[in-house]
């Protein structure tokens, strides 16, 4: 005779193994706000300008900010991102990305 499978045990095991991927994506992001040095930022100026990073709609930003990201985690460029610039509408070269990156 089959073993009944106890239910309650696999969703409390599913429910903790939830916990520890959301635990650790919180820590990557921080890891990654301290490894661009955006640390040194005011907390309200680093969330308006990641709030800004969502809400931008211009494609070709976006890229330049996804290509400057790209070569920060090849190794090419580990300086913190440069301040506004005039062609890019005063928006911070920050993205709001996935946690997979």
């Amino acid at each position: 005779m089959r073993k009944p499978r106890d239910f309650d045990s696999e969703l409390k095991a599913l429910a903790e193994k939830a916990k520890a991927l959301k635990e650790r994506r919180v820590r990557q992001l921080g890891d990654l706000v301290v490894a661009v040095g955006a640390d040194t930022l005011d907390t309200d100026l680093l969330a308006g300008a990641m709030l800004d990073a969502i809400a931008m709609q211009d494609a070709a930003t976006k890229e330049a900010w996804r290509a400057a990201g790209a070569a920060f985690f090849r190794g090419k460029e580990r300086k913190p991102a440069r301040g506004p610039r005039s062609e890019s509408g005063g928006n911070l070269p920050l993205e709001g990305g996935s946690a997979s990156a």
